[in-house]
């Protein structure tokens, strides 16, 4: 028979909740481990938006596939107006089977539905289907890219600008974790009708798996989102959204070395989140202060150069949660859901969806009874007030 304290607590009990304050203990120490690296990072309560931490949230960086955050507001947005609907045939044109992988790779011509494109987006990161899409809303890729920098603006995204609806490298391409909060928040607040598109981890189509990059969707409870982004200029990125106990949390990373980092990193911070490791800001995302005057940081020689394996054993030091015999967050055996999906065939002859509404337009003047005072800007339309 297990013994009782005076309290009534058994020994077991009374060991789980040694185990949980360490645990705790430990995961405020490795965030401060790691604020020390200067990484951005940003923590948000999404019931309150209140900032529970940030670091360096406002500095230059490059986005990646994080970019897709933004093609699928905007997406969203034209089948919320009336622009398209799930079922708009999206073709695959010669230009966007152009870009570089990850692709889906159909022949050019073949046509998936709007609403499978958007998986393809989200889970698969389909660099090819982020054009697509693209052109099947504005009509050319550099009309969509043109829609993506005047919704930016819209939303007072100081310190983002667009070169391509996908996230492949380029100089110009540059975001900050502020800003891709805004985003993200954006899509949750006003189009929760597709929050399994981001907590889906798998699409089939045929005999083909496509699996999301999100390491927590498989290993952190909760877990219903977003987006994941790499390249060699930004290193590894990640948009993360739990839900436990009722709270709703956001973490964004920027610049991990490596998976492993990523997903432990942005676990951590949730986990010391969920757990009360932070008092607070006080402030909302919008009052996080961009700094576009400086150049976007470059982690190319770090992640992909010469002195990549040099910085991988650094950063193995700095924050060493996930390797052997260390501590993990992601201790959770989780089984998303699968979305398949099927090609509509070749249809190529198939206009493009007219007419189309001008982007500000479409943006701010065509949702007047949805729009909310927000304090993310005059014209913004996320509600930053707190949900009852």
């Amino acid at each position: 028979m297990l013994q009782r304290n005076d309290n009534g607590v058994s020994a077991v009990q009374s060991v789980r909740r040694l185990l949980s304050i360490c645990l705790l203990v430990f995961g405020i120490l490795a965030a401060t481990a790691v604020n020390a690296f200067a990484l951005p990072q940003l923590l948000i309560d999404m019931r309150t938006n209140e900032v529970l931490y940030e670091n360096e949230a406002g500095i230059p960086w490059h986005p990646a596939s994080l970019t897709k955050l933004m093609t699928a507001l905007i997406a969203f947005e034209a089948i919320e107006t009336g622009q398209a609907t799930l079922s708009t045939p999206v073709i695959t044109s010669a230009n966007a089977l152009s870009v570089e992988p990850s692709r889906l790779g159909l022949p050019e011509g073949t046509a998936i539905t709007l609403e499978d494109a958007l998986y393809m987006l989200v889970v698969k990161s389909a660099n090819d289907i982020a054009v697509a899409i693209g052109e099947t809303i504005a009509g050319s890729e550099p009309a969509f890219v043109e829609m993506m920098n005047a919704r930016a603006a819209i939303m007072g995204l100081s310190g983002t600008h667009f070169v391509n609806p996908h996230g492949l490298h380029d100089p110009a391409q540059v975001t900050t974790a502020r800003d891709i909060a805004m985003i993200a928040l954006t899509i949750k607040a006003r189009f929760p009708q597709y929050d399994a598109l981001f907590s889906t981890r798998t699409v089939a189509l045929g005999d083909s798996r496509s699996h999301s990059n999100n390491e927590l969707l498989t290993g952190f409870a909760g877990t219903d989102g977003m987006k994941t982004g790499y390249v060699c200029a930004s290193g590894l990125n990640i948009v993360a959204t739990v839900t436990r106990g009722g709270r709703q949390l956001m973490a964004i990373t920027l610049g991990a070395s490596s998976s492993r980092e990523r997903g432990e990193m942005t676990a951590q911070m949730l986990f010391s989140g969920f757990a009360g490791g932070y008092r607070g800001t006080g402030k909302t995302v919008n009052a996080v202060v961009n700094q576009p005057g400086l150049l976007p940081v470059d982690m190319r020689p770090d992640i992909c150069g010469a002195n990549a394996s040099q910085y991988s054993e650094q950063r193995a030091e700095i924050f060493s949660a996930g390797l052997d015999g260390q501590i993990s967050y992601l201790n959770d055996t989780i089984v998303p859901p699968t979305h398949t999906i099927a090609t509509l065939g070749r249809l190529a002859d198939v206009p493009l969806p007219r007419p189309r509404p001008g982007t500000a337009a479409m943006a701010a003047d065509s949702l007047p009874d949805q729009t909310l005072s927000t304090g993310f800007g005059d014209s913004s339309i996320v509600s930053l007030t707190p949900a009852p």
